[in-house]
């Protein structure tokens, strides 16, 4: 990480308009002050951070974050599906990341719209498990896959962003702590076990779900509801959402939505599988 904080970062880039706010932190367009190339810059203030005394895994994880994305975006690159970090600087007030600018809106609004037809899915969902892939192969796990965390570039593929809620699982250190999104979150998480990074395909699982029927698989009123939904993880494809899409598509669901975690898919499994194959998803990964 570089050091100067703020100061250095505006030597180097010159900050541009607001385009996001999050949780704790705001993110702006940038441009890089020897080339004009444009980039996000994501600031998160300290200050805020210090104060959640009663949740010390968000001060952990807001603080490991530029470690993490960096492992995930050093070359050679994951996986072309991943938001790159160019540069991270920090100083007493806040961290402030360099990030891809994805100015093609997110998944989020895509499925917002509607359920999307099976090739566009199957395109989606295999450059989702790319992305995790990727991820994977360098001991990371993002914990937080979500409709909003996947974000379209200018060209229009996919890209996994927003590392906050990573966490690290190489070299066997094991993961813990309710980490990620109630209606995505998997059911070993929720159940407080430690976890593997399979968790991450259960939540692309649930995406792939989203995208198919436009509604979600485990649903409740409350938090509390939901997780006892995904604890007991009845996976039913009502008629109603279900009716034009193909058995094999709800086969690889079933695989990606399976409590028994040994028997749950990798991502490089969820690529090799033939729906996602006879669909064209893995050729649009290759691109």
């Amino acid at each position: 990480m570089t050091a100067g904080g703020e100061e250095a970062l505006r030597r180097e880039y010159v900050i541009g308009d607001e385009i996001g706010r999050g949780r704790f932190g705001t993110v702006r367009r940038c441009y890089a002050a020897a080339t004009g190339a444009p980039f996000a810059l994501k600031s998160t203030p300290k200050a805020p951070l210090r104060a959640l005394e009663a949740d010390p895994l968000d001060l952990a994880l807001a603080e490991q974050e530029p470690k993490v994305h960096l492992l995930v975006s050093a070359p050679p690159p994951a996986s072309r599906h991943v938001v790159a970090l160019h540069a991270a600087f920090e100083d007493a007030d806040a961290v402030h990341l360099v990030l891809d600018l994805c100015e093609g809106g997110d998944l989020f609004s895509l499925v917002s719209a509607g359920p999307l037809p099976e090739p566009e899915a199957a395109d989606l969902a295999a450059q989702l498990a790319d992305a995790l892939a990727g991820c994977h192969r360098r001991g990371v796990a993002h914990r937080d896959v979500k409709p909003d965390n996947l974000f379209f570039d200018a060209s229009g593929a996919l890209r996994l962003g927003d590392f906050g809620s990573a966490g690290w699982f190489g070299d066997g250190c094991p993961m813990t702590g309710l980490v990620g999104t109630p209606y995505y979150v998997a059911p070993e998480v929720v159940a407080g076990k430690e976890y593997t990074e399979k968790v991450d395909v259960w939540s692309a699982g649930v995406v792939l779900y989203v995208m198919l029927s436009g509604t979600v698989p485990f649903y409740g009123a409350t938090a509390g509801e939901i997780f006892e939904a995904v604890l007991r993880g009845n996976l039913r494809f009502p008629p109603r959402a279900f009716a034009g899409v193909s058995p094999e598509a709800k086969d690889l669901m079933r695989r990606m939505l399976c409590k028994d975690v040994s028997r749950r898919f990798s991502a490089e499994q969820v690529l090799r599988h033939p729906w996602i194959v006879s669909r064209g998803g893995s050729a649009a990964v290759a691109c």
